[in-house]
């Protein structure tokens, strides 16, 4: 009988046991999924190399050192034998030395500073933008929702990739003349501009370009929900639009932004690598993996690895990006609440 009552009593714990959180339940998921953790530890690590490249970094990244251009460590050796005739090997250099001498790996570490940048700022806009937009768009609906979705349409028609290349060259033709008046608008933009290292244009050709498919998604999320109870019951009792938005409908679809935006961060990253490839990304000699790759493949078939490690860099960063974003999307899934 004391076993029974045991069993009896466990059974009343677990049915008045509180239901878990949904944001709880999420990271539980997230942690279970391996390749989602693979990617929170490759982006942890590059947090941390962003905070601490100052140390991290062996050689100033900007120093040049003409006489040990194109230097290579043992170790590249190695890995690439067809450049054992010509290098010349250095044990000062861990990834070796670029075409002007400069120190490659210090050069990596900083370029991690301008695509987590990117990373960061690129989807706080897109969300900014994006969501006040779409929320208006499809929370009023009608008339209101049929010109402002027009625009988006047309906005969208254009190519992304060429819309910003002509941003980034406009904003960079209008605004960084070095004959502007001291105080004028043209020499705010075009210092604040320098001080960033050119990443001032970058976000804004970004932030410009990125937020209609947030806008679209926002909208379609709002669509869905504005005739719900909740909503209803909100208005009942004299909730203003502006609440019901941001107080009522916001929270419930935030899991389907924040996954976007996860799997839209590669893509901003990319955006800036091409920026800084074609010459229109960061102002030299600040770091890009984009333009370090531009200058090592002018030396691909010599010193192929000033392309590779680069590369390497850049790719690892963004399959991270990639696992966490597909991680997030299995972790806020209703479907799967049950199967946790």
């Amino acid at each position: 009988m004391a076993t029974v009552g045991a069993t009896q009593r466990a059974a009343a714990t677990t049915l008045v046991r509180k239901p878990e959180n949904l944001w709880t339940s999420a990271l539980r998921r997230l942690l279970r999924n391996r390749a989602a953790v693979l990617g929170l530890v490759i982006i942890a690590g590059l947090v941390l190399t962003y905070i601490f490249a100052d140390r991290i970094a062996i050689k100033p990244y900007d120093v040049q050192v003409n006489a040990d251009h194109d230097m290579v460590p043992a170790w590249l050796v190695t890995l690439f034998p067809m450049t054992k005739g010509y290098a010349r090997i250095s044990t000062a250099y861990p990834m070796g030395a670029d075409g002007l001498g400069r120190d490659l790996f210090s050069r990596v570490v900083y370029g991690t500073r301008v695509s987590l940048t990117v990373a960061l700022v690129g989807p706080i806009i897109a969300l900014l933008i994006g969501v006040i937009y779409g929320s208006i768009s499809g929370f009023f609906g009608g008339r209101v929702d049929n010109l402002m979705m027009r625009f988006v349409d047309v906005m969208w028609a254009f190519p992304t990739l060429l819309l910003i290349i002509l941003l980034m060259a406009f904003f960079r033709s209008t605004f960084g003349g070095a004959k502007a008046a001291p105080g004028s608008l043209t020499f705010i933009l075009n210092s604040l501009d320098s001080k960033m290292g050119g990443m001032l244009f970058i976000f804004v050709g970004i932030g410009m370009t990125s937020w209609m498919g947030m806008a679209r998604l926002t909208r379609g999320q709002v669509l869905a929900l504005r005739e719900k109870e909740f909503v209803e019951a909100a208005r009942a009792i004299g909730t203003s639009n502006i609440q019901i938005m941001f107080r009522h409908l916001l929270p419930n679809i935030l899991g389907p932004l924040i996954v976007a935006e996860t799997l839209n961060i590669p893509g901003y990253i990319n955006f800036e690598t091409f920026l800084s490839f074609i010459g229109l990304g960061v102002n030299p000699p600040t770091p890009s993996w984009g333009s370090m790759i531009a200058d090592g493949a002018q030396a691909i078939r010599t010193y192929p690895h000033q392309v590779l490690l680069p590369g390497l860099a850049l790719s690892v960063t963004m399959f991270a990006f990639n696992f966490l974003g597909d991680g997030l999307r299995d972790a806020l899934d209703p479907r799967m609440r049950g199967t946790s």
